[in-house]
């Protein structure tokens, strides 16, 4: 059987007019499976798998946030770091109309709308990271220096234990 071909996603040609190199990693997408099965499918830790979360301020405007899988973000730190009452997660509906992207496929490239980007600082220190490609079940692998510089991400620390447990 042939191996799938990887999507052109707006993401996708958003890293191609930047001129960032890239790997592609199709997997068995998983309803609510989140960042352990793709680092499971990928045989990547689970750390080096940014998720791209949508959230928004106490006055609506969106922001983007690239954060360790196995973190979640502390919203009032992230809203005392960029000076606003309250930091929230995006609805699904509100996400999706934000990015163009389905939640599970959410990539910080090729948005619908241009949005502040907020990087976890520590994604920095890793060689490689993989970010959703766009669709649900595609990552790509990217420099995490790349990605900073294209997005013109602004570095915090706000990650802290995902207690999922």
């Amino acid at each position: 059987m042939a191996k799938p071909k990887p999507p052109v996603t707006p993401a996708v040609r958003a890293l191609r007019d930047a001129g960032i190199a890239f790997t592609d990693h199709l997997y068995e997408y998983e309803e609510h499976g989140g960042t352990a099965v793709s680092a499971r499918e990928l045989g990547v830790d689970e750390h080096a798998v940014v998720k791209t979360l949508v959230m928004e301020t106490d006055a609506r405007d969106p922001l983007l946030v690239l954060m360790h899988g196995d973190l979640k973000v502390s919203t009032k730190e992230l809203a005392r770091v960029i000076g606003v009452k309250g930091v929230q997660p995006c609805t699904p509906e509100t996400a999706n109309r934000h990015t163009g992207y389905l939640v599970g496929g959410t990539s910080p490239f090729g948005t619908r709308k241009s949005m502040p980007v907020y990087a976890e600082r520590s994604i920095t220190g890793l060689s490689r990271i993989y970010l959703n490609g766009g669709k649900r079940g595609y990552l790509v692998g990217v420099d995490p220096g790349d990605v900073v510089r294209v997005l013109g991400a602004v570095l915090v620390s706000v990650g802290i234990a995902d207690d999922r447990g």
